[in-house]
């Protein structure tokens, strides 16, 4: 079975960087980061010390709300550090990897015959369980709960995105298996989303007991979200899960091979990237380790700009900097030019054609092919939050962006459920926050709403 949707709303942001479908580094870690700020909300309990010997696989902390729910160590060797921020809260775990490949390996049941009960406990004991996110507000499921259906995207739509394809050539019987697993999760369906341009070329089209969809459109096309919104809207009290790709193998692998192993491959990439191409690696990966593909700073308006350092796409990663580390659920490095420069009545010069303008202001679309070095200026200050109707020329969803927004911010509970509080998370908004005129944190207004959902809905 297969449905196509076709969407008229969003925008692809055209920047240079974009990662050719070449290897070229494979990258062993001296040091990784497991950090508890990749979840939403969640409070961890040390398992491990300073000095302890781990394995890959080996619990490092768990879930304080529910013990049950491990995160564990990518790789072998030793915890070097305790990173801890205000009034002690855990910010990462630090693991020196001893060059080794040593995993724990674990009594995994065959996947033709396993028990769903088996399955969870394997997921919770591997510390894969994490990779799965619950709609909504985007947290780690409950176990005890079951999820009305599981939605993957095979694809990614965010500037400068992986080639998902070239990323897990050769996995696809690792994703079979993973989706084979995932199947005795549910009694509902597992939704499988790709693009139209390459559904007939990709070898995920071949994966069975999914449901195929075929996409159509611009960013945010590819996210999970969108797509839900238009295969199977959530209401209150629906729960639903999604799951990455590199996810689905890693559980894959799990069960073929009895081991916790999450090595994949990362798109570096953006205007400061020197061939910007994959590297193999761990997610928690010290951005040192990509120094040698990061450009000299760049030269713009009287200022030297150095590289930002960003852990996923440019519209949802988190700013690590070049000490930083590669988030859990990222698959991708964007590497910009730092705009820390002004520029004298900028408002007032429409002929710059190295400037991306959303709007006409500027001539940029007069060249729809031209890629462009963006970079992190705020081109002004944030200004007074009102009515412009730009957040809806670019919102994919039949949902009201500004009203939801404002009641977010009016913590008027009732207002956000009627207008679609339980459809988004920030990625789903994050093009809004790029178009608006107002510079609204628009991707940080949706997290404290979400946060106070789960506060007063508990």
């Amino acid at each position: 079975m297969s449905n196509h949707i076709r969407l008229s709303k969003g925008l692809n942001i055209p920047v240079k960087g974009t990662a050719s479908a070449r290897i070229i580094k494979t990258v062993l870690p001296d040091i990784l980061a497991v950090k508890p700020t990749d979840f939403r909300l969640l409070t961890p309990k040390l398992l491990v010390q300073q000095g302890d010997t781990v394995k890959a696989g080996s619990p490092l902390f768990a879930d304080k709300k529910n013990p049950s729910i491990l995160f564990v160590s990518p790789v072998s060797g030793t915890v070097s550090e305790i990173v801890r921020g205000e009034k002690r809260k855990i910010l990462a775990v630090l693991v020196k990897h001893n060059g080794k490949n040593e995993y724990i390996n674990f009594n995994v049941p065959n996947p033709r015959n396993a028990e769903k009960a088996d399955i969870i406990r394997i997921l919770l004991e591997s510390g894969l369980w994490p990779s799965i996110k619950q709609r909504p507000y985007g947290i780690i499921p409950d176990p005890e709960k079951e999820p009305r259906s599981i939605f993957i995207s095979a694809f990614d739509s965010a500037p400068l995105a992986p080639d998902l394809d070239f990323a897990l050539r050769g996995e696809t019987d690792a994703v079979q298996t993973g989706i084979d697993i995932l199947k005795k999760l549910t009694k509902g369906d597992i939704h499988l989303s790709m693009h139209i341009d390459n559904h007939a070329s990709t070898p995920f089209h071949k994966l069975q007991r999914v449901i195929s969809h075929t996409f159509e459109g611009k960013h945010p096309v590819g996210n999970p979200g969108i797509q839900i919104h238009h295969i199977d809207p959530i209401n209150k009290g629906d729960i639903v899960w999604t799951i990455d790709l590199h996810s689905v193998a890693a559980i894959g692998r799990l069960f073929t091979k009895g081991v916790y192993d999450v090595k994949r491959m990362i798109a570096v990439t953006g205007p400061m990237a020197i061939n910007p191409g994959y590297i193999e690696t761990y997610p928690g990966m010290c951005m040192q380790q990509i120094k040698e593909f990061v450009a000299q700073p760049l030269r713009r308006y009287g200022e030297d700009l150095p590289a930002r350092y960003i852990s996923g796409n440019l519209l949802t990663g988190s700013n690590v900097g070049e000490n930083g580390y590669l988030g859990f659920f990222d698959h991708q490095i964007t590497l910009l030019p730092e705009g820390k420069y002004r520029e004298m009545i900028g408002w007032a010069k429409p002929f710059r054609f190295k400037k991306f303008s959303v709007s006409r202001s500027y001539f940029s679309w007069l060249f729809p092919r031209k890629e462009y070095i963006l970079d992190t200026n705020l081109n002004g200050g944030e200004r007074a939050f009102v009515m412009t109707g730009v957040y809806e020329k670019v919102f994919p969803m039949d949902i009201y962006p500004m009203y939801l927004l404002k009641a977010i911010l009016a913590k008027d509970i009732d207002r956000m459920e009627e207008l679609g509080i339980y459809e988004v998370i920030e990625e789903d908004m994050a093009l809004c926050e790029f178009v608006c005129p107002s510079k609204t944190e628009v991707q940080q207004i949706v997290s404290d709403g979400i946060e106070l959902m789960i506060k007063e809905m508990s």
